[in-house]
């Protein structure tokens, strides 16, 4: 064992990987410099889907339009509900 004085406390400090395990708890371990995730979870240079991949397009679900559309349905039934709840 030694007896040198550990200075741990910047360590202790920086902030935490966001991501969850799979017990269902938080990654525990420090976040890269920059990032939210540590370099297990996506915070590493490099990591990630390459740019213009083509596996991403499996269901549209994600794509500009879908998102577009979905906000353009949620501001409709928004103005809806104000209709409805200045007509009582």
């Amino acid at each position: 064992m030694s007896n040198h004085a550990r200075n741990i406390d910047p360590m202790l400090a920086s902030c935490r990987c966001g991501a969850r395990t799979r017990a269902g708890g938080l990654c525990r371990a420090p976040a890269m410099r920059g990032k939210r995730r540590c370099r297990k979870h996506g915070g590493a240079p490099g990591s990630g889907a390459p740019s213009g991949n083509r596996n991403a397009l499996r269901h549209g679900l994600f794509t500009g339009e879908a998102i577009a559309e979905r906000r353009r349905i949620g501001d409709l039934l928004g103005e809806a509900r104000k209709l409805l709840k200045e007509m009582k």
